[in-house]
C-alpha cells in the first residue's frame, strides 16, 4: 500500500517544485496519479474561533504519534485523542511517516481555505502537505482511499477529510463537531480504550474487511 523508497523523494521533489503560494495555480503529482489543478488564493482569518467553533490557542503540547518517533501539537483531550489516531491509522496502514510530514497547531493565520483556520484551534492535522495540497485531487491510490474511509467511517463523523471538500486538500483531517459534543468524547473514550488493550485499534484493523468496506460505504453516502 505504500510508496517504494524510490517513489517517495521524487514526488516529494515535483511537488516542492511547484511553487505552492498566493494566486498560484497548482497542479500536484499525488501517489494516485495526476491531480486536478485549481487556483489558490489566500486570506487572513480573523476570528476568535475555528471554523469548526473551537477557540483559537496560542500553543497547545506536542503529543507524541504512537509509533511514529513523531510529535504533533493538537489540543489535549478528546482532539488529541481522535486526531492522534487518524494519524496513526496513516503510519500503520498507507505509509511510514517521517519527520516534516505532519502538521497540527499553528499560528498563522493566512489560510487558503476556511477549513485550514481549524489548525489556529489546535482541531486539525495535515499529512503530508506538499503532496497533496489545496486544490489538487486524486492523489491517493484508489487503496490508500479505502483506509481514509474506513478511518472516517470508524470516527462517526467526527472527523472530516480535505479530500471531501469543495475544493480539496486530501491532506487535511479536522474535528467536525463543536467543543461539548458528547459524541466526540464518547469516540475518545473508545479510542483511548483500545490503546490500552492488546490487538485493538490503530495498527490492528483490516480496512478491506468486507464488513468494514460496507460500514465505510454507508458513511461516505
Amino acid at each position: 500500500m505504500s510508496d517504494t523508497p524510490a517513489q517517495i523523494p521524487r514526488r516529494r521533489l515535483l511537488t516542492a517544485g511547484l511553487g505552492l503560494g498566493t494566486a498560484a495555480a497548482l497542479t500536484a503529482v499525488g501517489t494516485g496519479g495526476t491531480a486536478s489543478a485549481a487556483s489558490v488564493r489566500t486570506t487572513r482569518w480573523a476570528g476568535r474561533t475555528s471554523a469548526n467553533g473551537w477557540p483559537v490557542v496560542t500553543a497547545p503540547p506536542r503529543i507524541p504519534i504512537e509509533g511514529s518517533g513523531l510529535t504533533v501539537a493538537v489540543t489535549q483531550g478528546a482532539p488529541a485523542s481522535v486526531l492522534l489516531y487518524v494519524a496513526r491509522r496513516f503510519h500503520y496502514e498507507i505509509d511510514t511517516l517521517r519527520v516534516g510530514d505532519v502538521e497540527g497547531h499553528r499560528s498563522d493565520r493566512t489560510i487558503a481555505q476556511a477549513y485550514e483556520s481549524n489548525h489556529l484551534s489546535g482541531t486539525a492535522l495535515t499529512i503530508r502537505p506538499l503532496l497533496y495540497p489545496v486544490g489538487a485531487a486524486g492523489g491517493l491510490f484508489p487503496n490508500e482511499v479505502v483506509v481514509v474511509r474506513d478511518i472516517l467511517a470508524e470516527c462517526e463523523g467526527m472527523v472530516r477529510w480535505g479530500g471531501d471538500e469543495r475544493t480539496p486538500k486530501e491532506s487535511h483531517f479536522h474535528i467536525a463537531v463543536k467543543p461539548g459534543d458528547r459524541r466526540l468524547t464518547a469516540l475518545a473514550t473508545r479510542i483511548d480504550g483500545w490503546d490500552s488493550r492488546p490487538g485493538q485499534g490503530a495498527g490492528a484493523m483490516d480496512a478491506f474487511l468486507p464488513e468494514r468496506r460496507r460500514k465505510a460505504a454507508r458513511a461516505t453516502r
